[in-house]
C-alpha cells in the first residue's frame, strides 16, 4: 500500500502544471455541479450496484451530488460511447467493464468510440469472477462431469450467458477451446433472464458472475463446479478453479473500472483517484465488496490503462481462434 500511495504522489506531482493551467481558466473543481456516473448497463446489475455504493461515497468525498445515469445497450458501447463525446470537465466518467473497453473494442468491426484513445483511465474497482454454474437437478457434480457429458454428446448442451460479448459469454468461449467441446451459446438480454431459465431448468449451464450467482447457489438451486479466476474466490472458498479442474492456465475474470473522456485534466484524474483509493480502503466499503465477490486490485491510472491494452489484445486472439465476430 505504502508503493501504491507513493505512486499516487508522484502521478499528482507530474499533474501540477496541468493544475496551474486549469485554476487560470476560471472556477475551482468542483464547483456546484452534479457529477454523473454514466453506467453502461441497465439497473439491478453488478456495474449498477457498484456505481450507486462508491458514487454514494463519492459525494461524501468531494461534497457534491453525484448521480449515476443508466445507459444501457449494445454490451456497453451505448454508454461507453455517450461518457466518450461527453466534456471532459470533471463533471462526467463511466464505470467501464470488460465488456465495453475490452472485449466489444477486440470483437466489434464498428465501434463508435476508440476504446484507449477516447478515454483516460482513472481508477480500477476490481476482478469479479465468473462461475460455472449448472441447475441443481443436472447430474454433473464436477467439471470433469460436464465435459464427459459435452463430448458424450456433442452439440447437446447450451450455456447462457447475459449477452454476446459479455465476459460471460466470452468465458463460455474460451471454455470451448480449452476443454475441447462443442456446446452452444444461448445469449440472454441480461444476468436475470438467464439466471431465470438456469434455476428453471430450461438450459442446464451457464457462465455468470459471482455477485448474481452466489444467492442462488447459496438457496441450492443451482450448483456451482467452478470459477473463472485464475484464483479461488474469497467468496466462494469451497468451489474450484476452472485450473484445478483440469484446464491449466485458464483465468477469465469480469472488471469494473473509472474512465474519463480523454480530454479531462489530469489533476481532475488525480482527484478522482485519489478519492476512490480513500474509500477502496475503508473497512465497510471493503466488506461490502468482498460480499458483492470483487476482489480489488489496485492500479495506478497509467496501470489501468496497459492492462486494458493487453486486455484487448488478449480477447482479440480468444475471438480469432473462435472465430467469433460481431
Amino acid at each position: 500500500m505504502k508503493f501504491h500511495r507513493r505512486t499516487l504522489l508522484a502521478f499528482a506531482a507530474t499533474a501540477l502544471p496541468f493544475a496551474a493551467a486549469h485554476a487560470q481558466q476560471g472556477e475551482p473543481w468542483p464547483k456546484q455541479q452534479p457529477i454523473k456516473i454514466i453506467v453502461p448497463f441497465a439497473a439491478g446489475g453488478t456495474s449498477d450496484a457498484l456505481a450507486r455504493l462508491l458514487g454514494q461515497r463519492l459525494s461524501e468525498g468531494l461534497k457534491q451530488t453525484v448521480i449515476v445515469e443508466n445507459r444501457a445497450g449494445a454490451g456497453g458501447m451505448i454508454g461507453a460511447d455517450a461518457a466518450a463525446k461527453s466534456p471532459g470537465d470533471g463533471y462526467t466518467i463511466v464505470l467501464g467493464t470488460i465488456s465495453s473497453h475490452a472485449i466489444i473494442p477486440a470483437l466489434q468491426r464498428k465501434v463508435p468510440y476508440d476504446a484507449t484513445k477516447d478515454f483516460a483511465p482513472v481508477f480500477f474497482i476490481g476482478n469479479v469472477p465468473n462461475v460455472l454454474l449448472v441447475n441443481a437437478e443436472q447430474p454433473m457434480k464436477s467439471v470433469k462431469d460436464l465435459i464427459a457429458a459435452a463430448k458424450a454428446k456433442p452439440g447437446s448442451l447450451s450455456f447462457g450467458t447475459a449477452g454476446a460479448g459479455s465476459s460471460q459469454h466470452l468465458s463460455g468461449e474460451k471454455f470451448k477451446l480449452e476443454a475441447g467441446v462443442d456446446i452452444t451459446h444461448v445469449p440472454y438480454k441480461g444476468s436475470g433472464p438467464s439466471m431465470q431459465d438456469l434455476i428453471a431448468n430450461q438450459i442446464p449451464m451457464s457462465f455468470d458472475t459471482a455477485l448474481v450467482a452466489l444467492p442462488h447457489i447459496k438457496t441450492g438451486k443451482v450448483r456451482a463446479l467452478a470459477v473463472t479466476s485464475g484464483k479461488r474466490a474469497k467468496a466462494l472458498p469451497d468451489v474450484p478453479t476452472l485450473a484445478e479442474s483440469g484446464l491449466k492456465g485458464f483465468d477469465v475474470s469480469s472488471w469494473q473500472a473509472f474512465f474519463a473522456p480523454a480530454s479531462m485534466p489530469a489533476p481532475i484524474i488525480a482527484r478522482f483517484h485519489e478519492e476512490f483509493t480513500k474509500m477502496a480502503g475503508e473497512t465497510a466499503i471493503a466488506a461490502r465488496l468482498q460480499a458483492m465477490g470483487v476482489e480489488p486490485a489496485p492500479m495506478t491510472p497509467a496501470q489501468l490503462g496497459a492492462f486494458q491494452r493487453a486486455e484487448i489484445a488478449k480477447w482479440g486472439e480468444v475471438a480469432k481462434k473462435a472465430k467469433l465476430e460481431m
